[in-house]
């Protein structure tokens, strides 16, 4: 139970963002609606709350990634990590688990139910025992069949303001838009028709956060995730919260304003839970959603990590990634990364806008299609359709045509070294649910749909799955292990701890190299990946005469580095002999 109004200074806070989104000094009685809602719930910090450290890793995973014969599919999820994944993932995060109409969860109908389909409650809350679950706050827009929306059609006044009107004569020109679909759409209302904001597709309408009391119902909403073990709250498309016409309405100051009131009062309710944000967009405006390291939100996205390390291993050379990565850095020690290759979407190219250049992903869009990928594409300002992201497994991006049916080895190589690129940089590392069990994309999955997502969202039967896994000789039995050896490796060393120290090293464009350091112990791991699929070495600048490499165990010559094609080495400086 948080006291009335403490601590003083956070509920102040709170009042000056209230405030700057509406206009007014009269915060107080939105504050206490907040605080009558806030102690409606009970929060209370999971088990596996805490701090993050080397051992923490997140999987990205469907509620019903998995089925069964009787169980549902949450619980089947759980036997699986219980018998496969113990000791190698610390966090889950759940896609959207409620009930939806469309977009494979991402058109809300409930928030506050489980589909049925998926499971229960009891089922997320077991999950949340065992997990630092991650749940997803998709709250730009609700479902075209959810009760708010029904309500609003109907004319009940409670709802007449909850959704974004718009005179469809109004100059929306200048509105940066995700999708090639219009951006209003007409719907029949008790009141005749009405042209609604619908930035992501004409069964997601968006909220209307102009309305406090749209603003309320979703902090409530909030609470109600923590309440059920959340302790991560993804922030889902959430650049596009805020609209003014006339201007982008992308990253609009309320949109950051809500994002800080939600930072706040998490401080003020559940400081153990963190905001993540997900905005797949150029590189600089994703990272303004760290604020200034302590108001807005605790992780971010990186988005441009994907694309770079694809076109790193498909080009054979690291010169963009090591150039990027060598000029991150975090604006405090409060925040860090999530980093990830895979996820649900595709592979967003706007997060790499200025940093490769127009013939570099005009070969990221070849490749696609050449590996039985397709491109998604969005209309610009200037009324133009352009390549928004690339619809591929990532395994099959990375592998040539014929390669995974010919040399196995080769192709599970390379993907592996891409993972382990992802594990060693600093943040928190996303791990999605295919990339793990080796997942080929799902083209008959994308043609049944009508939607190139769907390449990368299949779901699996538990059985057939397990029975490949089980089978050595297997593509998914080879990458899961290996998968397994790199994140044992990783939580063995606090050098890989999130707020651990990054160099990042330029070795050559054959290699990509970077050197972590925990602050704590001072130990250090370098950590070396060939690119090029070439038999590499160089003589290492370091006092150390010898290290030893944690995904091979044996002794390294610090003074000749050898790597063989597509091989990570992980090495622990600060010893020079069995542990």
């Amino acid at each position: 139970m948080v006291p009335a109004r403490q601590p003083e200074a956070k509920w102040r806070r709170l009042a000056d963002h209230l405030n700057f989104l509406y206009e007014t000094e009269g915060a107080g009685p939105m504050l206490d609606s907040l605080e009558r809602r806030l102690r409606a719930h009970s929060l209370r910090p999971p088990p596996t709350a805490g701090p993050l450290d080397a051992g923490d890793a997140v999987l990205i995973t469907y509620a019903d990634q998995l089925r069964g014969p009787e169980a549902a599919p949450l619980e089947v999820l759980r036997e699986f990590l219980a018998a496969r994944a113990d000791g190698l993932i610390s966090g889950i995060h759940l896609l959207p688990f409620y009930p939806s109409s469309s977009d494979d969860g991402f058109s809300v109908i409930d928030y506050r139910r489980v589909d049925p389909a998926c499971g229960d409650w009891e089922q997320v809350h077991a999950l949340a025992q065992d997990f630092r679950l991650m749940v997803d706050a998709v709250i730009n827009h609700a479902s075209a069949r959810s009760e708010w929306f029904q309500a609003f059609q109907r004319g009940d006044d409670a709802y007449a303001d909850y959704f974004l009107t718009m005179d469809p004569r109004s100059d929306l020109s200048r509105v940066i838009r995700p999708r090639d679909l219009p951006l209003l759409t007409a719907v029949d209302t008790s009141g005749g028709t009405r042209h609604l904001w619908t930035t992501f597709g004409p069964d997601q309408f968006d909220l209307n956060f102009s309305n406090p009391q749209v603003l309320l119902e979703i902090l409530d909403l909030l609470l109600f995730y923590v309440g059920q073990g959340a302790q991560f709250i993804r922030l889902d498309a959430i650049a596009f919260l805020w609209k003014q016409p006339g201007t982008t309405c992308l990253h609009l100051p309320q949109t950051h304003a809500v994002v800080r009131l939600i930072r706040t009062l998490l401080e003020i309710a559940a400081p153990w839970v963190r905001l993540i944000s997900e905005t797949n967009v150029p590189h600089a405006e994703n990272l303004s959603y760290f604020g200034d390291g302590t108001d807005e939100a605790h992780l971010v996205y990186q988005f441009a990590l994907p694309p770079l390390v694809l076109h790193s291993l498909t080009a054979g050379e690291a010169s963009r990634l090591t150039g990027w990565a060598a000029e991150l850095r975090l604006p405090g020690e409060r925040v860090t990364f999530f980093n990830f290759l895979a996820s649900h979407d595709g592979i967003g190219l706007r997060p790499v806008s200025g940093i490769l250049e127009e013939a570099e992903l005009q070969k990221l869009l070849e490749l696609t299609q050449a590996r039985g990928g397709g491109i998604s594409h969005r209309r610009g300002q200037d009324g133009a359709a352009s390549p928004y992201e690339l619809n591929i497994n990532y395994l099959d991006a990375l592998s040539p045509p014929g390669e995974m049916e010919t040399d196995p080895s080769r192709s599970a190589a390379r993907f592996l070294v891409a993972q382990a690129i992802m594990l060693s940089l600093q943040g928190l590392p996303g791990i999605y649910f295919h990339s793990l069990v080796g997942s080929r994309g799902d083209r008959q999955g994308a043609e049944r749909s009508g939607r190139l997502r769907s390449i990368n969202r299949q779901k699996l039967d538990a059985d057939a799955l397990e029975a490949e896994l089980a089978d050595p000789h297997s593509l998914r039995s080879r990458i899961f292990g290996g998968y397994a050896h790199l994140l044992r490796a990783r939580r063995s060393h606090p050098g890989f701890s999130p707020g651990a120290g990054q160099q990042v090293l330029d070795l050559g464009p054959g290699v990509f190299a970077v050197l972590r350091q925990d602050a704590g112990s001072g130990r250090r791991v370098l950590c070396v990946h060939e690119v090029a699929g070439q038999a590499a070495a160089w003589p290492l600048q370091t006092r150390a005469g010898r290290g030893v490499d944690l995904l091979g165990r044996g002794l390294v010559d610090l003074r000749s580095v050898h790597l063989a094609p597509y091989q990570a080495r992980w090495i622990d400086l600060d010893r020079d002999g069995p542990a």
